[in-house]
């Protein structure tokens, strides 16, 4: 098969295409022949080893010092079943599935072992593209403001930084669970942002976050703030998630803070699916191309400007 390989460190050109052998699954796990994965946020962190203050160390011992042990990156799939492992039951030769594959990684090739209890069905009506797209910052925002932040209806939400995968899936959750959203965002992504249910836009080149206050629920996407600023935006009893924490604020996290990662659950997968393929939920979307696209995809993630999630497609 071929896949994407990153052996050291850097930048983009670090990623190659190369040959290597077509895994096979274990037990409880499936074969996938990936139609679309995406390039995320996590995967060009791991990539440049760029990791968020005070992980830079910890990353480094848990992936590989000079570069990620795993070398083909990529968690984040959609596509077919090609082979079943022993002891799966719930899918099948040729069901169209995402998922999630953890730590595992490996998405980021022509086909991908993973555990069954990672994937969900995939329904007709949804496109790979869009499947891929959405379960990054889908997951995300699900797991982190609606269980853990437990945003209700009535109440106010700032999203900072809502235009990137887990921006843009936050404002449509706020939407679809009743919340008055705020979103700080560049002049080019407004309308963007208004399309997908935001009440109240404000330009970032224009707003001092520090001046905001009164919200129920504060989204930081984009590690923009602190965990000091950020409580210091809240109203009485709010909750602030702070999705680019620190080390020391992933630690010290309790109470009103919300940080660490997100859960990885299928039946959130099946859920965000079934949003998608009945129109409540845009996946906000880009497709780089191929896998040969792997380059260009990381250098748009890198340049801060991307809009929704990238992907790139294993088969074209």
């Amino acid at each position: 098969m071929r896949a994407v390989v990153v052996e050291r460190y850097g930048p983009p050109e670090v990623a190659r295409v190369v040959e290597r052998p077509d895994p096979a699954p274990r037990r409880g796990e499936v074969l996938v022949r990936v139609h679309a994965a995406a390039v995320t946020s996590g995967d060009a962190r791991i990539r440049a080893a760029r990791f968020p203050r005070g992980f830079a160390l910890p990353g480094r011992l848990a992936l590989g010092i000079r570069g990620p042990r795993q070398p083909v990156l990529g968690g984040t799939l959609s596509g077919v079943v090609e082979a079943v492992g022993a002891e799966v039951e719930a899918l099948q030769v040729g069901d169209r599935v995402a998922g999630m594959n953890g730590a595992r990684m490996g998405a980021h090739a022509e086909l991908v072992a993973v555990r069954a209890t990672r994937l969900a069905r995939v329904p007709e009506a949804v496109a790979h593209v869009d499947a891929a797209g959405v379960l990054f910052g889908g997951g995300t925002a699900w797991s982190l403001v609606r269980d853990r932040a437990a945003l209700a209806a009535g109440e106010r939400l700032l999203v900072v930084g809502a235009s990137g995968a887990l921006g843009t899936a936050a404002v449509q959750l706020g939407r679809m669970q009743g919340a008055h959203v705020t979103v700080v965002a560049s002049a080019a992504n407004h309308d963007l942002a208004r399309r997908l249910g935001a009440d109240d836009v404000r330009d970032r080149a224009s707003t001092r976050l520090a001046d905001l206050g009164g919200f129920d629920v504060v989204l930081d996407a984009a590690g923009a703030i602190d965990r000091r600023t950020g409580l210091g935006m809240l109203a009485p009893g709010g909750r602030v998630v702070l999705a680019v924490a620190t080390l020391g604020e992933t630690i010290v996290a309790r109470g009103p803070v919300v940080a660490g990662p997100a859960d990885e659950r299928a039946e959130t997968f099946a859920e965000l699916l079934d949003h998608v393929a009945h129109g409540r939920l845009d996946p906000v979307v880009r497709s780089a191309g191929s896998i040969d696209a792997i380059a260009e995809a990381y250098r748009l993630v890198d340049s801060g400007a991307k809009v929704g999630s990238v992907v790139i497609e294993p088969q074209r």
